[in-house]
């Protein structure tokens, strides 16, 4: 199984904490140990599971919008979106669980115009607030169909750290890596109002491969 790169961090503290566990649980416990090992094994290996790389066949887009995580929508509707566009559009909110690849994806192709990090809280994912209050980056792209398009990796009450490698200028393309969040959050997609919305609320996605919406020509 290939691992992300951000794994490596991760995976050093979560071995040595399992080693350090499962001797003193042999020193002490002797037979007895099992019962801390074993669920202790699990967790560890629920932590590699976590950072797999799952191989994803991706094509070139120009109108479609690709799930940018692997997830469950939980939202689709018309707002104002404030800190970029700063007009009303349709907004798509998926859910990653612990258990979901959490690598990010750019849902469309065309250029990067801008990016920020923010500071912030740590409410559920699910939340509403969380998209203005958490700890978040935004990302905006240029279309191949000249639509300006933000998307918005949001920190959740179990993530706290998220990655963006992408700069302005870099080009984008849809279902390619751009990102990745550490343990359950959210991502945001914000559309022109014309746009097809091809998902429903409920739906789960493929990031990098399945379609949720299609953008005018």
């Amino acid at each position: 199984m290939k691992l992300h790169k951000e794994s490596k961090g991760t995976i050093i503290v979560a071995t040595v904490l399992f080693a350090a566990i499962a001797i003193t649980s042999i020193y002490f416990l002797e037979m007895w140990s099992l019962l801390i090992i074993v669920p202790m094994l699990l967790i560890y290996g629920l932590v590699f599971w976590f950072f797999r790389v799952p191989n994803r066949d991706i094509f070139d887009h120009t109108e479609n919008v690709i799930a940018p995580v692997d997830g469950k929508v939980v939202m689709i509707k018309e707002v104002v979106e404030t800190e970029f566009l700063k007009q009303p559009s349709i907004q798509i909110s998926i859910f990653m669980s612990p258990l979901n690849v959490h690598i990010c994806r750019f849902p469309v192709s065309g250029n990067v115009i801008y990016k920020k990090y923010h500071p912030g809280k740590y409410l559920v994912a699910w939340h509403e607030k969380s998209s203005t209050e958490n700890e978040r980056t935004t990302v905006a792209v240029e279309s191949l169909t000249h639509h300006k398009v933000v998307f918005r990796q949001i920190a959740g009450y179990v993530a706290r750290r998220i990655v963006f490698y992408c700069k302005e200028g870099d080009q984008a393309k849809a279902g390619h890596e751009f990102g990745f969040i550490k343990f359950g959050s959210r991502m945001d997609i914000f559309l022109p109002l014309d746009t097809e919305i091809i998902c429903k609320i409920g739906d789960k996605t493929k990031g990098g491969t399945d379609i949720i919406a299609k953008m005018k020509d």
